[in-house]
């Protein structure tokens, strides 16, 4: 046998004594806490996203004809929480539904890709978190393809080109 270490010299360790962690609790309750159906406020570098959104009047049909629904039935949410209205925002499936405003989807995908981490599918992911709108991942792929810094840093899939070999001398004219 070997030395024995300082685990089982514990005083406290003895033989015959069982459920010993029965009361012990490692994950706090407040820390499991469910917060999917809460709305928190989107703030990005002193910009109120939010209320842009909230006081945007360009709306899609589909989007109209849901926020009517919900008004002729009297009810905060539609179609099994696909659409539900909260604090003046419009949610689709727990995402912030942006109006069909160029220059605001713009801004959202600006101020989510415009970061050390930008690219095509980390600017779509953060967008995605928070806001929705039909096309979106189409909108920031059209957004970093036109992004001057993307096009320069991107990773280059061919391989390089190799030496430049010299032609040979013709012998005849």
């Amino acid at each position: 046998m070997g030395k024995a270490d300082g685990l089982s010299r514990r005083p406290d360790w003895e033989v015959g004594v069982e459920k010993d962690n029965e009361e012990q609790m490692l994950v706090k309750r407040e820390w499991l806490e469910v917060r999917a159906t809460k709305v928190s406020e989107v703030v990005i570098e002193g910009v109120d996203i939010l209320d842009k959104i909230r006081k945007s009047e360009v709306k899609d049909d589909e989007v109209i004809k849901a926020v009517e629904e919900m008004k002729k039935a009297g009810v905060k949410m539609l179609r099994d929480e696909e659409w539900r209205e909260h604090e003046g925002l419009i949610l689709k499936e727990r995402k912030v539904y942006v109006p069909k405003d160029e220059l605001l989807r713009t801004e959202i995908i600006r101020l989510h890709h415009d970061t050390p981490v930008g690219g095509q599918w980390k600017t779509t992911e953060l967008v995605t978190r928070n806001f929705w709108w039909p096309g979106v991942s189409q909108e920031v792929k059209q957004y970093v393809e036109g992004c001057d810094a993307c096009q320069h840093n991107k990773n280059r899939t061919q391989a390089p080109a190799g030496k430049l070999m010299p032609n040979s001398i013709p012998e005849k004219p």
